[in-house]
Parts: structure tokens; C-alpha cells; sequence
């Protein structure tokens, strides 16, 4: 027989369409964004790590002044490698950009199309997607270079490439300023002839490692480098396990799930909150009925069920409507975040459980079980105590008097302050949990701004030269140091730290670090929170060696995870020869060494590529957070101080009765719950503000290098003016549904 009470389903989500449109847009957005992206994150990862295989990416590359004879070819061979020509060249391009140029290659760091055609002739081109983008080119664009113009026939992603890192010792890349791209063969040796012609040779291991980037790579690596060494004279070598190029994206695809799982589960508790107290709202309001209900014999399960059905219902249709935007629009957005910063190749959506499961099961079971542990507490109540809507299980005290001196209007003010004091905290509560979620979407680019700033006060020397060999230069600005670097360890998680051997009496260090001293730069301490004395254990890059120091000072350098110590100290410590240095410190560009013996230059730009890149690749999802963070307000604000009416609904009857209007009414309990829900928007920002240091930090330690946790006075602003703001329009809302209120409802529901 067919249950009379689910008829009812449909009347409950019609009467409460207000509530239930709220809570299903808000998990709609909470879950096709969070699907969207572990989609996305998920399929791209899997693009990336199949690309090796797909597109036989090599196991390292190296680059000689001559073109390698068969003869020389053959004993390089010996070595267990099979060499591949990678000629490039490079060619200057649009806006005082560098194009990398090669021909098609068919057996190794195979070129993948994403869109058009290879070049066909000595005046077509071919470039990487990344690169157009950000110099907005397209497809039939003519470009011009050398003096010659050529047509973009086609958008292609080189899976070596995938970072565009120039040099792999560049401090960050710059899709702006560098491009790769490729020619007809014709066209590299013809048209392209007069370019200086760079002789790189890929290679690929008989017997390679299992694991492209780790330690048994790395040892290959450099035995292949002895076996290398003495039959030519190597220009660069670079194996895939130190390539940026080609292991940056895949080291940070994936990262970002540790922000929007923390995002997630901030949500998925104010859902809960919600939930609770929506739930709360229900057993008041419907009192009457479950009393009755109870006394025809329903039995107290039979009802949890039923008023479980409404939000349960809600939260599927969303969680169905949410996955297949996760799948479709979302996850093509979410995609664009990574390919905004990445030359990724082609990719294929893949099924993600993991996504389906945080996104949908999760949420599912919490709102259940809240669902169900409110219910289950509140109908145990006698079906007596539901008809006359006693809820409460406590005998209600008497209220405390109230100075008659104190003016009628505010005396009432103040005793609805009281009497609903219990869901005001709950406002607060909900607007902490909003704040911080608007807060962190707010904070991201001052966040940038900031690390800017401090990154220009506090560089070394406008000139930074990485050496490959130790050479000498007459330049009497130009100031010799050391450099290696280490790594941090823990668990599986592990980042580099730049060492640093600085000269006695530096002019560009300013702080003496003599007699073994060793100091940590400010983003090391600050993310680790270390302070003098501490002990640091520092790991070799590829090696089980370790090196432990204690800190000496902290040293400000916000830009970089480092340390610093005399360079005597530093040679002896990683045993090098004496007098041994890696690079100078300049006021001045060092024109007196060979480009060829310069392995990168680090300059105040090259500091800043971290945020300019953050900008283009995060600025998307910043957007997404602040909209999310709007959403959390309306819910939070609109939803309690629903709650708030309609719990005071026979009061506000009785106040019509007594002959005041809606106007004075509306000043009663709008003004008192604008009031509280603004006082909690100031009063909550200090806990917000420790809220999000935790969660900042504990997204922060799964990427590697620091920004810290600074929230811009704005942020604060911008949240409370939001919020304000939001309010304003539910009180709008709200004075009509107080107006709405008939004086009748007094004489209802009477105890």
C-alpha cells in the first residue's frame, strides 16, 4: 500500500522553494566545481604520465659545437644509449620574444597536433599552443621571422616542453618570452639556414630506469655522463630527471587538489551547519503534524525517513546535475587553469571515483547522518509535547526583568535579542565560516602583490650569474659565491632548498655568517616556522646522504627557500676544492664571459615569473573561490534569517494584533538581526583570520617554495561591505515575508 505521507514530499520542497532553490544552487556549485576539477586534474595527469610511452619522450638530451660523426655516434651508442638528432634553433619573434625552432620529429619527443596541420612548406610554422595564447597568435596568423613571413598552419604541444622553460636552470619559465614550435626540414636547413644551428642529440636507454625522475635515474644519468665525457666537448647536458622542462607540470599537476579538497571540506561543514539548522526549523514548524502523526500510529522511524526525503531528494538532484557539468562545462574550465600555465599534450576524460566520492557520497552521508541524529533526538519527544509545540526539554526559565526606564521599542529589541539568542549565535557561526571562505579568494592578489614588493627590497643583486665552469671577469661590481641544492624531505613530499656560500664581508649579504654560522632565509623559516637554534636536516637532491645544521639567524628573503653560509664553509661541507665558486653577484651585466659559459642569469624579472605566472594560471580560480564565497553568504545569510522569522512568526502576529505596523515590526526584527549579523562580520574576522592561517598553511606545505599568509585590510572590507551588501537584499526579501505574516497565526498553535 502506498504511503499517504509522500504525497507530502512534493507540497514540503513546493511551500520551501525559497530554501531548498538556496541549498540546491549552492550544492550544485560545490559540486560541479569540486567534480570539475578532480576531473580534470585526473585526466591531465593521466595525459602526462602516458606521454612518455606515447610520445617515447627522452631519457635526457645533450648538445655538442659539432654535428657528431657516424663513427662518434657509434661509440657515444656504446654506452648503452640510442642517440636521435634534435637540431633547434632560435630565432627572435613577436615582442622581443625567442622562438625554439625544430623539424618534425617522428621517433623521439614525438610532436603532438593539437589543432591544423604540420607545416608543409618553407613557409608554414607550427607553433606551441602555450606560447600563441600568451602572444595572442592563431591559426593563420602570418608571423615574422628573420625577415621572412610565415603562416601558422597548426597548434602543437612538444611533451618536452611541457614547462617552457628556456634553460633548465631558469628560475621559473615564461610562456610570454619563449615558444617552441617547428618548420618543414626544408625550411630549418633553406629558409632558417643562416641561424646558428644548435646540435642537440636525445638519447634513450637500452635498459631504462623504472622511474623516469628518481635516484636510479639520476645514477644512470651520471654514469652515462663519464661515459660521455672526453669524447666530446659538451656545450649542455641534460637528463630528464633534472629537466624542469619536462618534470615540472607533472610535479605540480596534482598539487592543487590539496586547495580544493580544503575548500571541500570547509563547504561540506557549513552544509552540515545549514542542515542542522534547517532541520531544527522543520520539527518546529511542523510540530502540530508530527504530534498527530505520532498519535495515528506512525511510528518514530517512519517519520525520520519521511523528513529526511525532501533534502535528501534536493541534494541528489543536485549531485546529478553537478557531475555532469563537473564532466562537461567545469571540467573544460578546470582544464584551462593547468593549460593556461602548461604545454600539455591532448588529453581524454577519464571516469574519476575519487571525484564522485568526495563530491557526491561524502556530502550524501554527512547531510544524512546529521539528518537523521537531529531527528532521531527531537522525536522522542511524547506525541503531547509535539501538539502543544513544547519542544524543549528543560523547564523554560523565567526571563529576567528588564529596566522600565529603558524604552519600550528597545526593550523589545533587546528581548528578541534574548529570546533567539541561540540561532543568533548561529548567524555568527555562519558568517565565520563565509568570511573565510570570501577572505581566501580576496587575499590571492595582494597576496601576489605583496610577494612582489618584498621580493624587490630584498634581492640579493640586480645580476645573479649560475656559472657552468668557474671563469674570472674584470668586473669590480661582480662578487663571487657558491651555490648547490639540497632537499627537504617529509613523507612522500619533498622540495628543493637553494644553498648558498657566501664570500667574508659581502657587499651584497648583509649579515656576517663567519665561523660556521649558517642562516635560513624568512620564506624557510616562515613556512616551517623555524627560529635560532633549530636543528634543519637537509637530504642530497639524488643520494641518501644527509647534512644537519643548526640555525644561526633568519635572514630576510621572502622569494626563496634557502640557506646561507660562509663559502669556506660551504666547500669544505660538500667537499669541493678550495676556492671553489659557482657565480657572482653583480651591479652590472658581466660582459666579459662567454654567454656559453653561463648557465642562467637571475634577475629581479626573473624572481618575479613565480607570480606573474601564479596571475595568469590561478587567476581563474580565484574567480571561481570568490563567487563560491558570495554563494556561502547569501546561503548562510539568507537561510538563518529565515529561520529567525519564521520561528518568531506568532510573536509577529501578536505584535499586529497589539496594533503595530509592518514598518515598526520589520525595525523589531530586522534591525535587531542586522544588528547581530554585522556585529558577527566584525567580531568573527580575528578567529577567521587564525582559520586561515591554518588552512594556508596546511594547503601551502604540499606546494613547494612560500607565500605567506598575509590578509590584506581590504579583504576585510570588501568581505564585511559583501556581506552588508547581501543582507541588505535578504532584508528586502525578508519585510515581505514579515508583511505576509496574517494576525490569526496568533491565535494558532496555542500551548
Amino acid at each position: 500500500m502506498r504511503n499517504p505521507l509522500n504525497s507530502r514530499i512534493p507540497r514540503e520542497i513546493r511551500r520551501e522553494a525559497g530554501k531548498y532553490a538556496v541549498i540546491f544552487l549552492f550544492m550544485l556549485a560545490i559540486i560541479s566545481v569540486t567534480s570539475g576539477f578532480l576531473i580534470a586534474d585526473a585526466s591531465l595527469k593521466k595525459a602526462y604520465d602516458d606521454s612518455f610511452e606515447k610520445y617515447n619522450i627522452e631519457d635526457g638530451d645533450f648538445e655538442v659545437e659539432e654535428p657528431a660523426d657516424d663513427g662518434l655516434i657509434a661509440e657515444i651508442e656504446s654506452g648503452g644509449v640510442k642517440l636521435y638528432e634534435n637540431y633547434y634553433k632560435e630565432v627572435p619573434s613577436v615582442g622581443g620574444s625567442k622562438l625554439r625552432l625544430f623539424k618534425p620529429r617522428e621517433e623521439v619527443n614525438k610532436i603532438c597536433l593539437l589543432k591544423g596541420d604540420m607545416p608543409e612548406n618553407d613557409s608554414e610554422i607550427a607553433l606551441d599552443r602555450l606560447y600563441m595564447k600568451s602572444n595572442s597568435l592563431s591559426l593563420g596568423d602570418e608571423l615574422s621571422l628573420g625577415g621572412r613571413e610565415y603562416r601558422i598552419t597548426g597548434i602543437v604541444a612538444l611533451p618536452d616542453y611541457s614547462a617552457l622553460y628556456e634553460n633548465v636552470s631558469d628560475f621559473m619559465f615564461d610562456t610570454e618570452m619563449f615558444g617552441v614550435g617547428a618548420v618543414t626540414a626544408k625550411c630549418f636547413d633553406g629558409a632558417l639556414g643562416k641561424t646558428e644551428t644548435h646540435y642537440s642529440y636525445s638519447w634513450k636507454y637500452n635498459e631504462p630506469p623504472a622511474d623516469h625522475f628518481g635516484a636510479e635515474a639520476a645514477e644512470q644519468s651520471d654514469e652515462f655522463l663519464r661515459h660521455l665525457s672526453g669524447k666530446c666537448e659538451l656545450m649542455n647536458y641534460v637528463p630528464t630527471c633534472r629537466n624542469s622542462a619536462i618534470k615540472f607540470s607533472g610535479n605540480d599537476i596534482g598539487h592543487d587538489r590539496v586547495m580544493f579538497m580544503v575548500m571541500l571540506y570547509m563547504l561540506i561543514v557549513i552544509i552540515a551547519f545549514v542542515s542542522a539548522v534547517t532541520v531544527t526549523n522543520t520539527i518546529a514548524k511542523e510540530a502540530n503534524v508530527i504530534g498527530t502523526l505520532r498519535a495515528s500510529g506512525y511510528t518514530k522511524h517512519e517519520l525520520i525517513r519521511h523528513y529526511m526525503a525532501a533534502p535528501i531528494i534536493v541534494l541528489l538532484i543536485a549531485s546529478l546535475i553537478g557531475n555532469i557539468l563537473g564532466y562537461t562545462v567545469m571540467k573544460e574550465y578546470m582544464a584551462e587553469m593547468y593549460l593556461g600555465s602548461y604545454s600539455l599534450v591532448s588529453y581524454k576524460t577519464i571516469w574519476n571515483a575519487d571525484a564522485f566520492i568526495d563530491t557526491t557520497i561524502i556530502p550524501f552521508i554527512i547531510l544524512a547522518v546529521i539528518n537523521y541524529a537531529i531527528l532521531a533526538s527531537k522525536l522522542t519527544l511524547s506525541p503531547l509535547k509535539f501538539l502543544r509545540r513544547d519542544l524543549k526539554r528543560h523547564q523554560r526559565k523565567k526571563a529576567f526583568k528588564l529596566n522600565t526606564k529603558i524604552p519600550i521599542m528597545i526593550r523589545y529589541r533587546l528581548r528578541v535579542l534574548f529570546q533567539n539568542i541561540p540561532g543568533y549565535i548561529m548567524i555568527f557561526a555562519g558568517m565565520f565560516f563565509a568570511s573565510i571562505v570570501m577572505i581566501f579568494s580576496l587575499l590571492f592578489a595582494p597576496l601576489l602583490d605583496d610577494f612582489d614588493k618584498n621580493t624587490e627590497k630584498s634581492m640579493l643583486a640586480p645580476h645573479q650569474y649560475i656559472l657552468k665552469m668557474p671563469v674570472e671577469t674584470a668586473e669590480e661590481s661582480a662578487e663571487k659565491f657558491a651555490a648547490g641544492n639540497l632537499k627537504i624531505v617529509r613523507g612522500d613530499f619533498s622540495e628543493d632548498v637553494s644553498v648558498y656560500g657566501i664570500v667574508s664581508g659581502s657587499r651584497y649579504y648583509k649579515s656576517d655568517i663567519s665561523d660556521g654560522k649558517i642562516e635560513v632565509s624568512s620564506a624557510y623559516a616562515d613556512k616551517y616556522r623555524l627560529h635560532r637554534g633549530d636543528r634543519i636536516t637537509l637530504h642530497e637532491e639524488f643520494g641518501d646522504r644527509e647534512y644537519k645544521f643548526t640555525i644561526g639567524g633568519i635572514y630576510n628573503y621572502p622569494s626563496t627557500l634557502a640557506v646561507f653560509m660562509d663559502i669556506d664553509s660551504f666547500n669544505e661541507t660538500f667537499e669541493q676544492p678550495e676556492g671553489s665558486f659557482s657565480g657572482y653577484f653583480s651591479e652590472e651585466e658581466l660582459t666579459d664571459i662567454d654567454s656559453r659559459s653561463i648557465a642562467t642569469e637571475i634577475t629581479l624579472d626573473d624572481l618575479k615569473k613565480t607570480s606573474r605566472q601564479l596571475r595568469r594560471s590561478m587567476g581563474s580560480l580565484m574567480s571561481v573561490f570568490s563567487l563560491l564565497g558570495v554563494g556561502v553568504i547569501i546561503l548562510v545569510v539568507y537561510l538563518l534569517s529565515k529561520v529567525m522569522i519564521e520561528k518568531n512568526t506568532q510573536s509577529i502576529s501578536v505584535a499586529k494584533i497589539l496594533g503595530y505596523n509592518s514598518s515598526e515590526i520589520s525595525g523589531i526584527y530586522l534591525r535587531t538581526t542586522t544588528i547581530v549579523t554585522i556585529a558577527s562580520m566584525i567580531f568573527c574576522l580575528p578567529f577567521v583570520t587564525l582559520a586561515l592561517d591554518l588552512v594556508w598553511r596546511s594547503m601551502m606545505m604540499e606546494y613547494a617554495g612560500w607565500l605567506a599568509p598575509v590578509v590584506p585590510f581590504s579583504a576585510y572590507v570588501k568581505t564585511i561591505l559583501l556581506g552588508a551588501a547581501t543582507y541588505i537584499v535578504t532584508a528586502l526579501i525578508l519585510k515581505r515575508k514579515i508583511n505576509k505574516v496574517p494576525m490569526d497565526e496568533a491565535l494558532k498553535n496555542t500551548e
